[in-house]
C-alpha cells in the first residue's frame, strides 16, 4: 500500500462513501470502487460494507484505519519540519540552565546552532535557582529534573538525553579510608555534599536516594561529612583532593574518571533522576525557532558525549 491507498481508507472510513471519498481525493468514482477493491484483495480483508445508502468499516477496515491515519499523519508532520529547514530563521531565543551544565555543554550547542542561523539572537541566563519561565519571558530552561508540584501542570518536558549520577572518589582518600562495600556504608564516611539548585530533586541535600542499575532496587543513605558548598564546582575540586565521596553527574566528572583523578565508588548504584530536560511553559503553538533548536539540542546530546 502506499500513501495513496491509505488516504483513499481514510477518506472513505470519515465520509462514509466512495463517490464522496473519490470527490474529496479528486479521482473518477468507478477508479476509487476499482482502487478499493484491489486494497481489499492485496491485504484479504473486507475493509468496508457497502449499502446503497452507507459505506460501514468493518473490524479489519477499522484496524487499517488507524493505522492509515498514523501514517499520514506522520507523512505530513515529516514533511512540514523538513520544509521548515529550508526556511532562515530570525528573532530571539530566550532560555535558562545551571552554571555547570552550561558552561560545559549547553553553551557551545547553543553556539553551534546560532552559527547554522545567524539571523537568530540567543541569551542564555545561567542560574542556580529554576526561574519562573512565564513571567521571566524565556522561552524555556535545560534542566537536571524532571517537574514537580503544581508546575508540572503547566510546563511541558522533553527529556535530551540520558544522565547518571554517581559515587566518586580519589584512589588517595579510599587507600587511606577503604571503599564502601554497600550504600550504608556512606554513612561512616567523609561525604561532600552540593547544596545547589535550590532543593530541586524535592529531598534534602545530605539524603542521598540511589538505585541499584540491575535490579533498579532503591535504598536512601543519610550522609554527613566536614565539607559542603553550594558550589558543584568546587565539591568536585574538594573530592579531586582526597577530601571525601562525592555524588555527581556523569557530565560533569567524566575527563576525570577518564584520567583516574576519580574513581567509581558502588559501581552498581547512582542517583535516579538525572537526565537532563528541556521545561518550556505550555502553549497552543511553539516558535519554530524554538522547536529546531530543542531539536539541536536531542541530536547534540543523544550519545551523551560526556561518555566518550
Amino acid at each position: 500500500m502506499d500513501a495513496s491507498d491509505l488516504a483513499l481508507v481514510r477518506a472513505i472510513h470519515e465520509l462514509h462513501s466512495l463517490s464522496a471519498a473519490a470527490e474529496q481525493l479528486g479521482m473518477a468514482a468507478p477508479l476509487a470502487t476499482k482502487r478499493l477493491a484491489a486494497i481489499e484483495t492485496r491485504l484479504g480483508h473486507r475493509l468496508f460494507l457497502r449499502t446503497t445508502r452507507r459505506v460501514t468499516p468493518t473490524a479489519e477496515g477499522e484496524i487499517v484505519y488507524a493505522h492509515a491515519t498514523r501514517l499520514l499523519d506522520g507523512f505530513r508532520a515529516l514533511e512540514e519540519e523538513l520544509a521548515e529547514r529550508q526556511t532562515d530563521l530570525a528573532g530571539d531565543i530566550n532560555l535558562a540552565s545551571t552554571f555547570g551544565f552550561g558552561r560545559l555543554w549547553l553553551g557551545p550547542a547553543v553556539a553551534r546552532f546560532q552559527q547554522q542561523h545567524p539571523r537568530l539572537n540567543v541569551q542564555l541566563q545561567l542560574t542556580e535557582q529554576l526561574p519562573e519561565l512565564s513571567t521571566q519571558r524565556l522561552d524555556g530552561a535545560v534542566w537536571l529534573w524532571t517537574l514537580q508540584g503544581p508546575q508540572a501542570g503547566h510546563w511541558t518536558a522533553r527529556r535530551l538525553a540520558r544522565n547518571q549520577r554517581v559515587l566518586v572518589a580519589s584512589p588517595a582518600y579510599l587507600e587511606q579510608h577503604g571503599s564502601p562495600g554497600k550504600p550504608e556504608d556512606l554513612a561512616r564516611h567523609a561525604c561532600l555534599v552540593v547544596r545547589e539548585n535550590g532543593g530541586a530533586s524535592g529531598q534534602p541535600f545530605d539524603l542521598w536516594h540511589l538505585q541499584h542499575t540491575r535490579d533498579r532496587s532503591s535504598t536512601r543513605v543519610q550522609v554527613q561529612g566536614p565539607l559542603a558548598s553550594n558550589s558543584g564546582e568546587l565539591v568536585r575540586d574538594w573530592c579531586l583532593a582526597g577530601h571525601g565521596i562525592m555524588l555527581r553527574s556523569l557530565w560533569d566528572i567524566a575527563p576525570a574518571l577518564a584520567s583516574g583523578a576519580l574513581v567509581r565508588v558502588l559501581p552498581s548504584w547512582c542517583m535516579p533522576d538525572a537526565d537532563i530536560q528541556w521545561l518550556a511553559p505550555w502553549r497552543t503553538q511553539t516558535p519554530k525557532r524554538v522547536r529546531l533548536l530543542v531539536n539541536h539540542l536531542v541530536e547534540e546530546f543523544k550519545d551523551a558525549p560526556w561518555r566518550r
